[in-house]
């Protein structure tokens, strides 16, 4: 009789699991509807977009210079000795650069552009929901998710690919200091060896599918904290699976993009 209560109980948990999943699809889905909806309608809040700019991306440039330089520097201490065994030192320029553009750079900065402001918006917004801010907000007329969301949502897309440009060149500067510590390179070398391995076509993929990714970071964290219920133990839960799913979320678009970077630049 135990044996069975504890496999009902079981498939009731995965049960409850794939609902919560699909709502959460649905509800992302709505999200994206709704913004989209909204973003070309005015007034336009530029005010509102400016701020959340500056707190979320400015805000968040010491941990990804920090990161964006040791990624570099990491990447070009590991890469030199497998060179090294097959007699091709000379390309470590050019590999470390074309690594961390296409590939290493988007991404890096964008989970962790997501490990600090999907977590922030998903406990802002839950707070102001279980706080009935928003509901205020509603009987003022005042739209709440053209203010709240719509707002946050634009400005995550459009910060994060100049964080991610940033990020590419501290991670280059990184890899210098490692090149220069294995092989006593000059700094004309490298950079006139990564500037010919780096093609212009290389940096568009990698830059242009952060904005996928910092659409990701704000839909996720904006549903999750506008959605928030049972009080502050909903604020902690939605923070938290905020920068879960989003940082999911990003992988799995990730190797959706690179597929299709692939199929429409077959030399990329």
């Amino acid at each position: 009789m135990n044996k069975k209560t504890s496999t009902s109980a079981y498939l009731s948990s995965i049960e409850n699991r794939l609902n919560e999943f699909f709502i959460m699809i649905a509800g992302l889905w709505i999200f994206t509807v709704q913004f989209f909806r909204y973003v070309f309608v005015p007034p336009y809040e530029v005010y509102e977009i400016r701020k959340h700019m500056n707190e979320l991306g400015i805000k968040t440039l010491p941990i990804v210079s920090v990161t964006g330089f040791i990624i570099g520097l990491v990447l070009a201490m590991q890469t030199q000795p497998v060179l090294a065994r097959f007699g091709a030192e000379a390309y470590l320029p050019g590999s470390v650069g074309i690594s961390i553009v296409r590939e290493l750079g988007p991404v890096i900065t964008a989970l962790i552009f997501a490990g600090r402001v999907s977590s922030g918006i998903g406990a802002e917004l839950g707070s102001m929901r279980v706080t009935e801010q928003i509901d205020a907000m509603e009987v003022s007329a005042v739209d709440p998710f053209k203010y709240l969301v719509v707002t946050r949502i634009f400005a995550c897309t459009f910060i994060l690919p100049i964080l991610t440009v940033y990020v590419i060149f501290i991670a280059l500067a990184g890899a210098y200091i490692a090149v220069v510590l294995v092989q006593n390179m000059t700094i004309e070398y490298y950079t006139n060896a990564v500037l010919y391995s780096v093609e212009f076509g290389d940096a568009i993929p990698g830059v242009a599918k952060t904005f996928v990714f910092g659409y990701i970071v704000g839909l996720v964290g904006s549903y999750k904290g506008y959605t928030a219920t049972n009080g502050t133990e909903g604020v902690g839960r939605a923070s938290t699976t905020a920068v879960v799913v989003s940082s999911l979320m990003i992988l799995i678009f990730d190797m959706i993009l690179v597929k299709i970077t692939l199929w429409l630049w077959p030399t990329f």
